[in-house]
């Protein structure tokens, strides 16, 4: 068990109609950008119901924040927060229109002159523009955490930031927008949410029994809802389970006192920003790789969750954690979720070595658990997931 601090400040809203519960959670005075993304909010009725509840909120709109949220488009919502003195935001949609926010809460502070600063120099935002959101689609927990990743077409780079002054002052969870999220969607936040759960939970032991308990819990409650949730959205009970798990996977409480890796995720960027693989299916493509190369380091860990998760039965952990590697690739599939880079796309000769040069150049040689996978490592990895 390793020392640690757990601080969320997010109100969470949670269930049926509490997006009307909305006017009591913004503050009165407030001059409100609602954001989001393409525009099925508007489909939906979530627009509506948004609009309905502020209708006596001084409330402007941008809309058009993509998935993988793009730093340009960032910039033109920044433009408008400054000209209109923004004073609160409000994010409806899912976690690239969260993301997006959080970038603006630090940007619309930051007195630097160039924004991508607070991502390249990954500096720490202590406060932010103050914020809530209506989550529209569950799957990367940012409703509830104080990190975000933006990307960047011009360079092809997608990076990350954070800071305890970019959490959620508020987040509202309504299980029934899942009924309108497409079916691929749906598999890519059960995606997200079990590798997010497996970078904090697939290292080694440190005796923090609880903590691993949690973890598993998480995914055996994802395995569970996913054949329900895929065959029918609109299931409220799976819906509400589906999206609960989703939270809880990155909100901060399975990480304390445990090593992480998030050495597959730092790779998975690395395939979105090149290829604009979803992000989720990009994890999807590294895990299983990551994981046979690291079995000597990993294999206890992953033997624990074939047995409690899997429920695979044998006496050689090695067996057994070869056995829960093909278990959750096979879990992927059920999801029609490719894992091999070149089911994606034909021109991935050379991504491996460019992967391992962009780590070089930006100093990250050792990632995972134990900071050691150097940018080699990586190359081997990648080269392993085509």
């Amino acid at each position: 068990m390793q020392n640690f601090t757990l601080q969320n400040p997010t109100k969470i809203l949670f269930g049926k109609g509490q997006i009307a519960a909305l006017p009591g959670e913004i503050p009165a005075g407030a001059k409100v950008l609602m954001l989001y993304g393409g525009g099925s909010i508007k489909k939906n009725g979530v627009y509506d119901q948004v609009k309905a509840a502020l209708k006596d909120v001084e409330l402007l709109e941008f809309g058009g924040i993509p998935a993988n949220p793009e730093y340009e488009v960032l910039l033109e919502a920044l433009d408008v927060i400054k000209k209109e003195n923004i004073t609160y935001m409000l994010a409806v949609g899912g976690g690239s229109v969260i993301d997006g926010v959080k970038f603006l809460a630090a940007a619309a502070l930051y007195e630097g002159a160039e924004p991508w600063d607070i991502l390249a120099n990954r500096l720490r935002t202590e406060k932010g523009l103050p914020f809530g959101t209506v989550l529209t689609l569950p799957a990367t927990g940012s409703e509830m955490n104080s990190g975000s990743v933006i990307s960047r077409r011009e360079t092809k780079e997608k990076l990350s930031m954070g800071g305890p002054g970019l959490f959620p002052v508020f987040s509202i969870l309504d299980p029934e927008v899942v009924a309108s999220v497409p079916p691929r969607q749906i598999a890519n936040g059960i995606t997200d949410a079990y590798t997010h759960v497996l970078e904090q939970y697939m290292t080694y032991p440190v005796g923090f029994l609880l903590q691993d308990r949690f973890a598993e819990s998480i995914l055996q409650t994802l395995v569970e809802v996913a054949p329900v949730i895929m065959a029918n959205p609109a299931d409220y009970k799976a819906a509400g389970n589906f999206m609960w798990c989703c939270t809880m996977a990155l909100n901060g409480l399975i990480q304390k006192g445990v090593p992480g890796d998030w050495a597959v995720h730092m790779m998975g960027h690395e395939l979105t920003a090149l290829y604009g693989i979803d992000h989720a299916r990009t994890l999807a493509v590294i895990a299983p790789s990551h994981y046979r190369y690291n079995l000597s380091a990993k294999k206890e860990k992953l033997a624990q969750y074939g047995r409690r998760v899997w429920a695979l039965t044998g006496d050689s952990d090695e067996a057994i954690a070869l056995a829960a590697i093909e278990k959750t690739e096979a879990f992927f599939h059920s999801l029609q979720i490719a894992t091999r880079l070149s089911e994606y796309t034909e021109d991935y000769a050379g991504t491996a070595e460019k992967i391992a040069a962009r780590f070089t150049e930006r100093g990250w040689l050792g990632l995972g658990e134990h900071r050691k996978l150097a940018p080699a490592d990586v190359q081997k990895i990648v080269e392993m997931s085509y």
